[in-house]
């Protein structure tokens, strides 16, 4: 019996060996206000996505006409969550989410998950403003207070129902945040209990601090404010950070438009963040076609207004091309404060 026994073990097959544990998932947190929301309309997108000179854009979104979804990339947006595709910007849009998910989803081997965490009409000088800028000087509240009294329905304000306001943005940008990452599974039920990495903080908002003299004047403090103290509160403290400067206008922008650009601009240039934090000039990818039509009468020129735009222009004239063009600029900017970059 024994040579039989011998033979059936050398005859056996060889022992499966376990499989590696998945690794943890990389985290990108995507922060902002309108523009990280996203205002490319899908019906521009659906039409683009079909034409000759534009389908190369969103090729490897489509199979047999139809859109797809990335398995490898989770996506969170508020109440909104499911694999990465179209229509992740706001509702029936799309954002920076989409061409940055595709940078990073072809970058890392592991399983990616976007948090977006984007709030049209919000100011870093007042929503978003966090814990170490502190409150504005007492004058400036009182005179605020002032002004909210002259409102039809606040004349009873209060300086508390000043202050509320402030930072208001930032907290509920922790809450979703660490929210998620606390019940991952609970969102994302293929997630395996492989941990996570945070592995980046994009930040693409400036319109409400842009339009003001006083948050345009404090934006360069408040922002660097904002990234020690992201990077604080996330426990993360050489979390790469990118910032979408101003595109607006696009490179001819002046005036007001180049002086809060050139406040985002001088954050980057701080000592202390050189090489940890990146700034993206989105003024490059400024869609000249679709300012083209805008300019000369958008609603005189439908037909032609609906194959290239589908906003106002400080929405980036809803244009597909420039929110695909940013979301990759942002996936690579990452990656390269990462050491990352191919």
């Amino acid at each position: 019996m024994r040579p039989l026994v011998l033979a059936l073990l050398a005859s056996s097959p060889t022992p499966l060996l376990a499989a590696d544990p998945p690794k943890p998932i990389k985290v990108f947190v995507l922060a902002g206000q309108s523009n990280m929301e996203g205002k490319a309309k899908m019906s521009l997108v659906e039409y683009q996505a079909e034409q000759a000179a534009t389908r190369d854009l969103f090729k490897h979104w489509r199979k047999d006409g139809k859109w797809t979804e990335r398995d490898d990339v989770w996506i969170k947006f508020l109440d909104r969550k499911g694999k990465l595709t179209v229509g992740y910007g706001s509702p029936k849009c799309i954002g920076p989410e989409l061409e940055f998910g595709t940078v990073v989803g072809d970058r890392y081997g592991e399983q990616v998950l976007l948090i977006k965490t984007a709030w049209g009409g919000r100011s870093l000088y007042r929503d978003f403003r966090s814990p170490s800028a502190k409150l504005p000087d007492e004058k400036v509240l009182e005179q605020m207070l002032t002004n909210l009294k002259k409102q039809k329905g606040k004349e009873n304000s209060t300086l508390d129902d000043v202050k509320k306001p402030f930072g208001a943005a930032y907290r509920d940008m922790l809450a979703e945040v660490n929210g998620t990452l606390a019940d991952i599974k609970k969102h994302f039920p293929d997630y395996k209990d492989q941990g996570y990495e945070l592995a980046g903080f994009i930040w693409f908002q400036g319109w409400n601090d842009m339009i003001s003299a006083d948050a345009t004047a404090e934006y360069t403090v408040n922002l660097a404010h904002f990234i020690r103290d992201v990077r604080t509160d996330f426990k993360s403290p050489k979390l790469p950070f990118v910032v979408g400067q101003m595109g607006v206008d696009g490179e001819k922008a002046a005036g007001g438009v180049k002086k809060f650009k050139d406040a985002q601009a001088a954050v980057a240039d701080l000592s202390e963040f050189n090489g940890n934090v990146a700034l993206v000039k989105t003024d490059a990818f400024w869609d000249l076609e679709a300012e083209a039509v805008f300019k000369k009468g958008w609603r005189e020129n439908i037909d032609e207004w609906n194959k290239v735009g589908s906003d106002f222009p400080f929405h980036y004239l809803g244009s597909a091309k420039t929110m695909c063009k940013i979301g990759r600029a942002f996936g690579h900017a990452v990656l390269e404060l990462r050491g990352e970059k191919k």
